[in-house]
């Protein structure tokens, strides 16, 4: 059997739960909200977090975050890294 990319829902879950984990942060899924600012938001990541965050999706989903601008775009919320995933994996 193939394995499917997971629906938007799951997939913006699956970022939340990697975030915490790679950025070490003590909150809950549900305390980050789709649409939050990530780097120097409420979540208080730097751009120390913002490789982390790079790294494991290159890892994870395969999807490689270019810096600049892009990852500007990328890392601005959970959502747009999301639409950053989706896009990349077509």
């Amino acid at each position: 059997m193939e394995s499917t990319s997971p629906s938007p829902d799951a997939l913006k879950r699956e970022l939340k739960a990697m975030i915490i984990e790679e950025c070490d942060k003590d909150i809950e899924i549900d305390d980050i909200s789709d649409d939050e600012r990530l780097i120097g938001g409420p979540l208080e990541l730097d751009s120390l977090d913002a490789l982390q965050i790079s790294m494991a999706v290159k890892s994870r989903y395969g999807v490689r975050i270019e810096g600049g601008p892009e990852a500007r775009r990328a890392l601005q919320s959970v959502q747009s890294l999301a639409d950053t995933i989706l896009a990349a994996q077509g």
